[in-house]
């Protein structure tokens, strides 16, 4: 969620950290940035250490609704196997990527996979989509990852609360949020993926789900090559990966990724972040990676603080982008820091979106307080005064 501001402790528990001016931030407050995302982000009811929690059971497997089936690309918008246009308007749903690897469960609060939050998110009018941010070294097990929180049990947690939200009418977009390179521990956002373990990730991701046709892929959070730079290298880095500006590790560029989604046989629309943390799309188009299935959308986080959070800056590259590709807002806010609770930047922006026939989700379904929480009681989708009961009066005109 945020960029610059994205690495300043955010002040309570389950808080991210904010990373500048550009902004997305990091863990729970923006937790996973949504706005942003590097930072640690604290589980907000979990006790490290806890017992080993009972596996949630999963649903049984029936079709997802029609509405949402077959998901794929035509020129600037996703359409569904029908061939009907859909806009996808929705939220975030922190916590799968901090709670694994601070050994505080599998979602933050832990249980929020299945005591009701799915059907709260699904009773607001008008939301069809939620995105699921992931842990790399938890899918993975990988790097001391907790055991009881990793690997095969992580993996069947998000297989069903994936299989809850599509049987639902929900989109789900999963989220490559957390990594780290070597044998460093995932705790934060780092600048890009790196070559090390995301290409795997991905691969098992795709393995997993490309039967899902309902399931979108979020390439990569929030990337900031280049020292947070809108430049020639951190674009070039973007796509092509390897020795880059501004990263102390070797890379995965986006091409990189999308080639290992395609070779595990899924055909699923990707979505690709820009840089200076998904704000900027200047040379999107021109840096687009290749892909035989066609199925790429344009991911945009847009928060009030950032460098492009005006109606001047988006009539500029964003506009050039959204009459070409599909783009889709995966967070936006107010403000990176979650402290301002006025709704000026945001009506603008998404009075934007709707004219371009954009889609947006909203940062965050989490209860950590301050003005990016979507709800006071994840269960029971009870809005807050300001910007949940903003979002769900939004979606549903």
């Amino acid at each position: 969620m945020l960029s610059s501001v994205q690495d300043s402790t955010r002040a309570a528990a389950g808080r991210y950290l904010a990373k500048a001016l550009f902004a997305c931030a990091t863990v729970p407050l923006v937790a996973a940035c949504g706005g942003g995302s590097s930072g640690t982000g604290t589980s907000s009811t979990a006790t490290a250490g806890s017992p080993s929690p009972t596996p949630s059971p999963a649903p049984s497997p029936t079709p997802a609704p029609a509405s949402i089936a077959g998901l794929h690309v035509v020129g600037n918008a996703i359409q569904n196997a029908s061939g009907q246009p859909i806009v996808l308007h929705g939220v975030d749903k922190s916590g799968s990527e901090f709670a694994c690897i601070q050994n505080n469960g599998f979602f933050d609060p832990p249980g929020s996979e299945t005591d009701g939050t799915v059907a709260a998110i699904a009773s607001w009018t008008g939301v069809n989509a939620v995105r699921v941010p992931m842990n790399e070294d938890c899918w993975l097990a990988i790097n001391g990852a907790p055991a009881a929180y990793s690997g095969t049990a992580y993996q069947n947690e998000i297989k069903a609360f994936v299989t809850r939200l599509t049987q639902a009418g929900l989109v789900a977009i999963l989220d490559l949020h957390w990594n780290a390179a070597g044998t460093a521990q995932a705790t934060g956002q780092q600048p890009m993926p790196d070559a090390d373990h995301s290409v795997t990730f991905w691969s098992q991701v795709a393995a997993a789900f490309k039967d899902n046709d309902s399931v979108i892929f979020d390439a990569y959070n929030e990337p900031y090559p280049d020292s947070n730079s809108d430049t020639t290298e951190a674009w070039r880095c973007w796509r092509d990966g390897g020795t880059c500006a501004g990263v102390s590790y070797q890379v995965a560029g986006m091409q990189q990724i999308v080639t290992a989604i395609r070779a595990a046989g899924a055909n699923n629309v990707i979505m690709l972040g820009g840089v200076q943390y998904s704000n900027a799309l200047s040379q999107w188009l021109a840096y687009k990676p290749q892909d035989p299935a066609n199925n790429l959308a344009a991911s945009w986080h847009m928060y009030g603080g950032n460098v492009c959070s005006s109606t001047t800056c988006w009539n500029q590259a964003p506009a050039t982008v959204i009459a070409q590709v599909p783009v889709v807002a995966g967070e936006f806010g107010e403000s990176t820091n979650g402290g301002d609770c006025s709704t000026t930047v945001v009506t603008a922006f998404t009075d934007w979106m709707d004219a371009h026939k954009g889609s947006y989700l909203a940062w965050s379904w989490n209860t950590w307080g301050g003005c990016l929480s979507l709800v006071s009681d994840t269960a029971k989708g009870t809005p807050t005064s300001t910007w949940g009961a903003f979002i769900k009066t939004r979606v549903a005109q």
